[in-house]
């Protein structure tokens, strides 16, 4: 029985003694910058603005694109609750693959009798395409 815990304490001692061999200097690499473009980082959508009351698109023409949810879920008891602020930005994020700079918003609430889901945020919107004039 003594054996064994002396073996392993042998074993685990003989990963150590390996020579360490530092990296002095990393090979470099070839210069390809001069036939290859740089990659540019992907454009980001414009914000998308959330607009809570519709009296405040009356003076802009807006074209409505449809209809835009965002989702939070709250799998289990034991997971964080649902954030009605992540639903939200979700909301927004889907309204911009819409080409939408702007969201009307419906509601957002939490339900707990969606399947799936302990409980769970949910943001319902219009998306739009306000024109500045």
């Amino acid at each position: 029985m003594r054996f064994l815990p002396l073996c392993l304490l042998a074993l685990m001692l003989t990963g150590c003694v390996r020579e360490y061999h530092p990296i002095s200097s990393a090979p470099s690499r070839p210069q390809q910058a001069s036939n290859q473009p740089e990659r540019k980082p992907a454009a980001r959508p414009a914000p998308v603005k959330i607009y809570t009351d519709a009296t405040d698109l009356v003076s802009n023409p807006f074209r409505d694109l449809g209809e835009v949810s965002g989702e939070d879920c709250q799998s289990s008891n034991q997971d964080s609750p649902p954030n009605i602020n992540t639903a939200r930005k979700r909301l927004q994020i889907k309204a911009a693959g819409m080409k939408a700079n702007a969201v009307l918003l419906h509601k957002c609430e939490i339900v707990s009798s969606t399947p799936g889901c302990y409980r769970q945020a949910i943001c319902q919107g219009s998306a739009l395409k306000v024109s500045n004039q």
